[in-house]
């Protein structure tokens, strides 16, 4: 299975103060939205609290995290988002892809919006 990117807007919940848009890599394996702290800062998101995060090597980091509003394929949401390092790639965590409805397809490497969202 491919990488998946997928182009995503953040902005302050109020939508003031302009926008970071990038290129975020979809990684199945997290449950929370990275971005590069100077771009959320830069558009005005603040820091709420600070959270200790366990990555993808086994190690823990503290990050800091706050809330953004997230538009991605015509869809939007409300969610966390972590204040990366500099130099982090943006990343897409899937609880953003559960609150929008949409999954991974493995054969296209693609977002692919299910039919209807599960309230079961």
């Amino acid at each position: 299975m491919g990488l998946t990117h997928v182009d995503v807007a953040l902005m302050q919940l109020s939508g003031e103060n302009g926008r970071y848009e990038s290129r975020f890599l979809v990684d199945s394996g997290a449950t929370e939205t990275m971005a590069p702290a100077s771009e959320l800062i830069g558009i005005g998101i603040p820091p709420e609290g600070k959270r200790i995060y366990e990555l993808a090597d086994g190690t823990r980091q503290e990050y800091s995290f706050g809330f953004a509003r997230m538009e991605l394929l015509g869809a939007v949401t409300v969610g966390h988002v972590i204040f990366g390092p500099e130099g982090t790639e943006p990343l897409l965590g899937v609880t953003v892809l559960e609150n929008l409805g949409f999954v991974i397809d493995p054969v296209t490497n693609s977002l692919k919006r299910l039919p209807a969202i599960s309230l079961k």
